[in-house]
């Protein structure tokens, strides 16, 4: 079959997209997710660029743990790698999205989160106060 066709239901035209492909609306789920941990990262990078020039922040989906685990899910580490070969950074910051999307209740919940999750990791990696990484930082409520 050369071209399919989609159908013309009630007469309505042929089906296509809604909108189009560089508009924010059909950006999927997961793009935004690392479009927010970049965002947060960027402003480290503006605040704390030398101390984070061989950081690398990354989104995975969800972390490697055993199945039969009791503890809880981890939403975010830091993975200390060995020294580069291939030029890859010494360290990772990683975010695993679909926990920390199961947390948030709505895109500023998750925009917070991501928010204080990286900031404990880098307070931890350059061994500072969360509130002196970020002023802006609220102790989480447990």
């Amino acid at each position: 079959m050369a071209g399919v066709r989609r159908r013309d239901r009630h007469g309505r035209g042929l089906r296509g997209p809604l909108t189009p492909p560089q508009a924010p609306v059909s950006r999927t789920r997961a793009e935004r997710f690392a479009d927010l941990v970049e965002d947060e990262a960027g402003r480290f990078g503006a605040r704390w660029g030398r101390e984070l020039a061989e950081v690398e922040f990354a989104v995975e989906e969800v972390p490697d743990v055993e199945p039969a685990s009791d503890g809880p899910v981890p939403l975010c580490e830091t993975v200390l790698q060995p020294p580069p070969a291939d030029g890859d950074p010494p360290v990772r910051i990683v975010v695993f999205r679909r926990p920390v999307e199961a947390r948030a209740s709505d895109e500023v919940e998750l925009s917070r989160l991501i928010r204080d999750l990286l900031v404990e990791e880098v307070a931890d990696l350059l061994g500072l106060s969360p509130e002196s990484v970020d002023p802006s930082y609220d102790f989480p409520d447990e």
